[in-house]
C-alpha cells in the first residue's frame, strides 16, 4: 500500500517537473522570439532613420543648390563710372551649380556658374557659348569680348586677332546683347564703338587678370572648348 502511494507520489512529482520544464522551455522560446522581434524592430527603426537622414540631407543639398542658382537673381544694378565702365554694385556669388542660372545682365559679368570654365587662353569661338561656363572664365580673370549681328565683319576680325594674341581672353557671338560690341570682366562691363576704339586697349590693360579677379592665376586652359 505504502509502495503504491510512493509510486503515485513519484509519478506526480515527475509529471509536475515535466510540466515545469515544458513551461520553462516555452518561456525560453518566447524570450528568444521576443529578442529576435526586438532586434528586428530595432534594425528596421535604425534603417528608417538612416533613410530619413539621407533624404533630409539630399533635400537640403537640393535646396542649397536651388538657392545657390537663384542667388544671382538678387537685387543689383550697373553703376557707370566716368570712364564709361559699368560696375555691378552688389557682391556676385561664386557657387558652382548644375542648374541653369538666369543672369540679370547680358552678357553676364559674374554670379553662380558651372564648375567647368571655357578655355580663355586667347580662344575665339564662332558660335555662342554657355554663359555659365564663360562666367567661370571671368572668375579666373579673363576678359570676354562679345558681339551681335550688328557688328561689322571688319571689327569682328580685328577683335579676334587681338584676342588670339592675348592670354586670359575669349571671344564669342551673343545675339541677346543690346550693343554690337561689348567687353566683360568679373563685375565689369562696357560697350565700345569699334575694334579701333581706344577703350578696347584700356579695358584689356585694366581687367585682364585685373584687381577685380576673384581667382587670379587660375587656369584658362584644360576647360571646355567648342
Amino acid at each position: 500500500m505504502g509502495s503504491a502511494k510512493n509510486s503515485a507520489k513519484d509519478s506526480g512529482s515527475a509529471s509536475r517537473k515535466a510540466r515545469i520544464e515544458e513551461m520553462r522551455r516555452a518561456d525560453r522560446s518566447r524570450e528568444r522570439r521576443n529578442r529576435i522581434l526586438t532586434i528586428g524592430v530595432s534594425v528596421a527603426v535604425v534603417a528608417a532613420l538612416a533613410v530619413g537622414v539621407t533624404v533630409l540631407v539630399q533635400n537640403q543639398s537640393d535646396k542649397d543648390s536651388d538657392t545657390a542658382a537663384s542667388d544671382t537673381k538678387t537685387a543689383g544694378k550697373f553703376v557707370t563710372g566716368a570712364d564709361g565702365v559699368k560696375t555691378w554694385d552688389t557682391k556676385l556669388t561664386q557657387n558652382h551649380v548644375t542648374k541653369t542660372v538666369n543672369y540679370p545682365m547680358e552678357p553676364p559679368v559674374g554670379g553662380d556658374h558651372n564648375q567647368v570654365w571655357m578655355n580663355c587662353n586667347g580662344d575665339v569661338y564662332t558660335k555662342a557659348i554657355n554663359n555659365m561656363n564663360a562666367v567661370h572664365s571671368l572668375e579666373h580673370g579673363a576678359v570676354w569680348v562679345t558681339y551681335n549681328s550688328k557688328a561689322s565683319k571688319t571689327d569682328i576680325d580685328a577683335l579676334a586677332a587681338k584676342v588670339k594674341k592675348t592670354p586670359y581672353t575669349l571671344m564669342s557671338p551673343d545675339d541677346k546683347q543690346a550693343d554690337p560690341i561689348m567687353l566683360s570682366a568679373w563685375g565689369k562691363q562696357r560697350t565700345v564703338t569699334s575694334a579701333t576704339d581706344p577703350n578696347v586697349d584700356k579695358f584689356f590693360a585694366e581687367f585682364v587678370q585685373g584687381k577685380q579677379t576673384p581667382e587670379p592665376g587660375a587656369a584658362c586652359t584644360n576647360g571646355l572648348s567648342q
